[in-house]
């Protein structure tokens, strides 16, 4: 077993994600300063070459460079390279004479040749640098670049990135055309969007964000709006224990079971709930499934209820502050009709599965009714199919080059309601604009059942009084903790069992 839950203590503070424009933004910013780019530059360069040096044995490589800013850390890295007793080859696209500013001084300093770039120039190269092209990619790679792509991806040569894998969207992780799998990625003072979204992130390998001389000041005027999730971006919300506080200050959660024949995805989004923190969890059952829910609970209590009318009836006692509809509860004008009941309550919400795919031919009525002046909070929870069910023009069959973060943010504008787009690359989008990124998600959490314990566990924490925002996302990141922690062998009913652990070691790394 795991001597940590936590391998790497996480910081207070949030980690923002660069888009290229903000990072552009804060390039500019430090230059304006008073810092000249070629030092950045010269940075950035020594960067690429440490880590090509901690993470590589030294053997020929071949530099590729592209004729940007990109190029110009490359050729940087070369040069360092080859004072350290390297054999560097670097190959250009393009006219060394066409480079410019910056990049064309770290040309200067190299003074080795410069060979065309054509698509042998990997041949008999242990090692690629690639610094063809960086983040802001804004055309498909093809032609030459794409041919050296195959073949080294043919040949299985390493590949170190520079800022991203040349082919990958620096904003949304989309191949262009043909992109690089590197080992290894170096970026400069903060990581982008293109880093943790999928298929980006598996391009990536290892991502080391370096740090190049820019100060942590110009994020004050950059004002990003995206994020990794990890604890600093919604610790100080987070539910703290106190001697002081009962049950009923802990909240009292709500989660509607499906009939008879549909009832373990409520019980266990129940058990997240009460393994996330709530004082109190309530599974209401219709009668025909009480018996089979009574003999599975103990700890959880059961409301009987009937139709819509029942829920508000349950729903009235205010000490119920939070309710989760979705697991097992049924896909057509019932489960609406209880949704729309429970959105009156005032109770926050999490909706989920069955709950969403019944409003998938009127949609907007959902909206509608989540703007309402007696709705509370909501989270919505879908996975990619259930999103383009009530979103479609959203999906990703209809939104073109729009990535997951643009996808989500409009969704949640739309909605009016926090939107967690769950995936290897779950997203957390808020309807101000305030994005996540969640990258702790492992490949155990495929389970059946497991997204039922993540609505719970998000239901668990807004029944505390988190925000909607922060107990998505801090929800989606302990759901992640709780499966890497059991590895291999994970099925849904382990992960609640793994949360006080990691609940525990995160209170008592950051407290």
């Amino acid at each position: 077993m795991a001597t940590s839950l936590i391998p790497h203590a996480p910081a207070k503070t949030p980690a923002a994600l660069l888009t290229v424009e903000e990072m552009g933004r804060a390039d500019r910013l430090t230059i304006e300063g008073g810092k000249p780019g070629i030092v950045l530059m010269e940075n950035a360069g020594r960067g690429v070459a440490e880590a090509a040096v901690a993470h590589f044995e030294k053997a020929p490589v071949s530099v590729l460079c592209g004729p940007g800013n990109n190029g110009g850390d490359g050729f940087i890295a070369a040069r360092l390279l080859r004072d350290w007793g390297w054999q560097v080859t670097v190959f250009l696209m393009g006219a060394r004479e066409s480079l410019k500013g910056d990049a064309a001084e770290a040309a200067h300093r190299w003074a080795g040749p410069v060979y065309p770039l054509t698509a042998d120039a990997a041949k008999s190269a242990s090692l690629v640098i690639d610094a063809i092209f960086g983040a802001g990619l804004s055309r498909d790679v093809e032609g030459t670049p794409a041919d050296i792509v195959r073949h080294v991806t043919e040949e299985g040569i390493p590949v170190l990135a520079v800022d991203v894998p040349s082919g990958i969207d620096g904003d949304t992780g989309l191949v262009r055309g043909a992109a690089f799998r590197a080992a290894h990625t170096v970026t400069f003072f903060r990581a982008k969007p293109g880093h943790r979204l999928l298929p980006g992130r598996a391009h990536c390998g290892e991502v080391h964000v370096v740090d190049i001389g820019i100060e942590d000041k110009v994020l004050d005027e950059i004002a990003p709006r995206r994020f990794d999730n990890t604890p600093g971006l919604w610790w100080p919300a987070y539910p703290r224990p106190s001697i002081a506080l009962h049950k009923y200050d802990h909240g009292h959660a709500v989660v509607l079971s499906g009939d008879a024949a549909h009832t373990g995805a409520a019980r266990l989004a129940a058990r997240g709930a009460l393994r996330a923190g709530s004082g109190l969890v309530t599974v209401a059952t219709p009668p025909d499934a009480l018996a089979v829910n009574a003999a599975h609970l103990t700890a959880i209590m059961l409301a009987p209820f009937k139709g819509p009318d029942g829920l508000t009836a349950i729903l009235e006692d205010k000490r119920k502050n939070a309710c989760l509809i979705g697991p097992g509860a049924g896909v057509g004008s019932a489960t609406r009709e209880c949704v729309l009941a429970a959105l009156l309550s005032g109770a926050a919400m999490v909706l989920d599965a069955d709950a969403l795919t019944s409003f998938a031919e009127i949609p907007r009525d959902l909206f509608v009714a989540i703007r309402g002046y007696f709705a509370g909070p909501t989270v919505l929870t879908p996975h990619e199919g259930e999103f383009a069910r009530i979103f479609p023009d959203l999906s990703t069959a209809n939104a073109g080059e729009k990535g997951k973060l643009v996808r989500a943010r409009l969704a949640a504008e739309q909605a009016g309601a926090v939107i967690v787009l769950k995936g290897p690359d779950t997203v957390i989008a808020s309807p101000d604009g305030k994005l996540a990124v969640n990258a702790n998600a492992g490949p155990e959490l495929a389970t059946a059942g497991s997204g039922d314990v993540l609505g719970g566990i998000i239901l668990g924490l807004m029944a505390q009084g988190m925000p909607p925002f922060e107990a998505a996302a801090a929800g989606v990141w302990l759901h992640g903790e709780a499966g890497h922690h059991f590895g291999p062998g994970l099925i849904a009913e382990d992960l609640p069992e793994m949360l006080p652990a990691v609940r525990r070691e995160l209170l008592e790394t950051l407290s």
